[in-house]
Parts: structure tokens; sequence; C-alpha cells
């Protein structure tokens, strides 16, 4: 089934850290934009959504017909998919906001959140989604870096007021924390990496990334956990899911929500195409 098509208005923009700017979008097309997982009036929190950037030079026909540019433009001009969460979704408002974790000109989506104005049009695909907090959960393992805190955060401010929850959330410095609203048990620790994710040695990230340390280190309560860990795909999917799942024993359908957003080294495309070979190697094991 194809994914939804909504194209949306910026309406502002905000810097919230020296690394991450959100964009909030709204327009006469919003009230056709359907959150993912709300027919009990509470939309799920890692909602995201597939943003359609052209090619430098090419336009697409309005309304936006992904079938069409795909049967007819050649294979340069076809889109550039970027796949972000819905940070916050404003019925009431009529506005979304989207965070982007900003690299100078590095990258597609970023550089364009960074330099984007009021006014200009973009288009979505989605939204899909994955994941809500249960509200009876014993206790609740969120674990991301920059590319998963939007989810987090949302996560955080959609769990019941006596939720109890470990937050582990590794950024480049103090410089990049945000403010986050999350229950009174909800025990919070940034882990400083001392550098931004793209220029992070090889010592701070990957296998050695040091919010695999401060996970692992962490005290373990009782009851299982529903686990949220998302953001760099070697520490997530080569050593916490690892952890998580057959050290700890979290039961993978239902409590376990555990993928790489992205990963070191690779545009979106590659990264795609390192996650299929996973899964194909991972079926015969």
């Amino acid at each position: 089934m194809a994914k939804p098509v909504t194209t949306l208005t910026v309406l502002r923009t905000e810097r919230l850290t020296p690394h991450m700017v959100r964009v909030w979008l709204g327009g006469d097309e919003f009230a056709a934009f359907r959150p993912a997982g709300g027919q009990d009036g509470h939309h799920d929190t890692d909602m995201y959504v597939k943003i359609v950037f052209a090619p430098e030079g090419v336009d697409y026909p309005r309304p936006v017909d992904m079938d069409a540019i795909r049967d007819t433009y050649p294979a340069e001009q076809q889109p550039i998919l970027r796949t972000y969460t819905v940070r916050h979704y404003r019925p009431d408002a009529a506005e979304l906001a989207i965070d982007f974790v900003v690299h100078g000109d590095e990258g597609v989506a970023g550089p364009w959140a960074a330099g984007v104005r009021p006014g200009e049009s973009v288009t979505l695909l989605g939204p899909g989604s994955g994941y809500r907090p249960i509200a009876d959960a014993p206790w609740h393992l969120l674990v991301s870096d920059e590319a998963g805190l939007p989810a987090l955060a949302a996560a955080l401010e959609a769990m019941p007021q006596d939720a109890v929850a470990k937050v582990f959330i590794e950024v480049a410095g103090p410089e990049d924390e945000v403010e986050l609203t999350a229950p009174a048990g909800a025990e919070i620790t940034w882990v400083h990496r001392g550098a931004p994710s793209n220029e992070a040695p090889d010592d701070r990230s990957g296998d050695n990334a040091p919010v695999i340390a401060a996970v692992r280190a962490a005290q373990w309560l009782d009851g299982e956990p529903q686990v949220f860990i998302h953001g760099e795909a070697q520490a997530v999917m080569k050593n916490l899911r690892g952890y998580v799942r057959k050290e700890r024993g979290v039961s993978a359908k239902r409590a376990a929500s555990i993928s790489g957003y992205w990963r070191r080294g690779r545009t979106e495309e590659g990264f795609r195409q390192w996650k299929a070979e996973l899964r194909k190697a991972e079926s015969h094991v």
C-alpha cells in the first residue's frame, strides 16, 4: 500500500542546540496528515515520516505523485528520501515539528533544515510507527544518540506520571543537551562523547560509543522493562541489542523496540542496504 503523501508549509524554525534545528510545519494540507497509531486518541511516539527532497534543479508537479515520479523521471532526477521522527504533533494548532541533526553542509536534510525559510514547501510520506510506551510496564529503558533523541523525548512526555525509567542519551557535550519533560521516576543520564557524531574518533564511536558502557554499568531493575534503543547502528545493533535481549532476556516482540537509525560513514541509501544484508545474514543463523 502506497504511503500517504502530504505537502506542508514551513512555519518557523528554531535552533535548539549547536547541532539540532527544529522545523515547524503546517499549512492548508495539515488536516490531511493522519497520525500513526491514533485510533485511541494517542498517537505513537516513534512516528516517522520520509521527507522528499528533489535533486538540485528538479521540481516535481503538485500534487506530488510518487508513482508518477518513479515511472517518468530518470534515475538522476529521482527523489532523495530521508527518514525523520515527528517530534511534536499539535492538531489544535495545526502544526507539527521535526528535529534535524545538523553538521554544517554535510548531508541533505541537515543543511536544508538550517537554511529553510518560512513559506517554503516540503513533502512528507507517511507517517509510519512502531513504538509507544506501555503504561503498565514495570519500568522503561530508553537509550539514544542525537538521531534518536526526538523519539525518546516524545516517549518520555507520553509516559504516566508514576512511570519508572532509566534514560541514557549520548550527545557531543553539555551544549547539546535539551530540556526534557519526564515523569519524576525517570533517571536521565547524559553521556558526552566529546565530539559531534560525525566527527567522533573510533575510540568514542561504534563499538566504543560511551553510551554502551553507561547502559551496561547501570543497575537493572526488577521486572521486564519496555525497551526503546535507537541510534547509530553499530552501537545499537551490534552491542546494545545483544546485551538487552541475550544477556538480560528481554522479549523481542512486546517489550523491545531496538533499531539503528543511521550508520557511521553511510548515506541513508547505503544504510538501508546494510540493514537488508544484516537481516539476510541473521535469517541464516
